[in-house]
C-alpha cells in the first residue's frame, strides 16, 4: 500500500513539473497586468481627487484605465450597493458625461470584506465616439468606493475582471482601508 501511494505521488509530481516546463496553455502567453498609477485626469469636484491606474496593452491585452475614489457617507447605509440603481446613484461616469446607459444587468461583487456591484455601461461622449466602462462600487456600512473601469468593448469583460483582481490587492485595501477611516 505504502508503495503505490509513492508510486502515484511520483507520477503526479512528475505530471506536475512536466505540465510547468511545457507551460500550461491557459497561461502561456496571457497577459499579466501591470497596474500604474497616473495623474487624475478629472476636474476636482465635491469628491476630490482619486487615484487612476493604467495598464497598457502589453500587459492587458487592451489598454486598461482604472480610476478609483470614496465616496465618504453617500452609500444606502441600509442595503448597500446592491441594486443597480444605487450603483447608477454612486458611480462615477458622469466623470465622462451624462449620458450612459447600462449595456447589462449588473452583478454582485466581492472588494475584500465589502460587498458591492458592477454594471458595463456605453457612455456617450460629446465630441467623440463612446466610450465602454465598468462603474464598480463597494461599500463599509454608508461609505462607498466607486471604480470605473475603461477599455474597449471587446475586452470589456476581460478588463472587469482583471480590475477586480487588481482591487482585491494589498494595494488597493490598504487605500479603502485609509480612505473609509477603517
Amino acid at each position: 500500500m505504502m508503495r503505490l501511494r509513492t508510486t502515484l505521488l511520483v507520477i503526479a509530481l512528475g505530471a506536475g513539473l512536466a505540465g510547468l516546463l511545457a507551460g500550461d496553455a491557459s497561461t502561456v502567453g496571457a497577459p499579466r497586468p501591470v497596474w500604474n498609477d497616473v495623474k487624475w485626469p478629472f476636474p476636482l469636484d465635491q469628491w476630490g481627487l482619486g487615484r487612476a491606474f493604467r495598464c497598457g496593452a502589453a500587459d492587458c491585452g487592451t489598454e486598461v484605465s482604472v480610476y478609483l475614489r470614496a465616496k465618504i457617507g453617500f452609500c444606502n447605509c441600509a442595503t448597500g450597493v446592491s441594486d443597480d440603481a444605487e450603483l447608477d446613484r454612486v458611480g462615477d461616469l458622469e466623470l465622462y458625461s451624462d449620458k450612459w446607459i447600462g449595456l447589462a444587468d449588473g452583478s454582485e461583487i466581492k472588494v475584500g470584506w465589502m460587498s458591492g456591484r458592477s454594471r458595463p455601461y456605453r457612455v456617450e461622449m460629446r465630441y467623440s465616439g463612446p466610450v465602454y466602462a465598468h462603474a464598480i462600487g463597494f461599500n463599509d456600512r454608508c461609505d462607498v468606493a466607486v471604480a470605473t473601469v475603461v477599455s474597449d468593448q471587446a475586452q470589456l469583460k476581460a478588463a472587469e475582471r482583471m480590475a477586480l483582481d487588481f482591487l482585491n490587492t494589498e494595494r488597493v485595501l490598504r487605500w479603502a482601508e485609509k480612505e473609509l477611516g477603517l
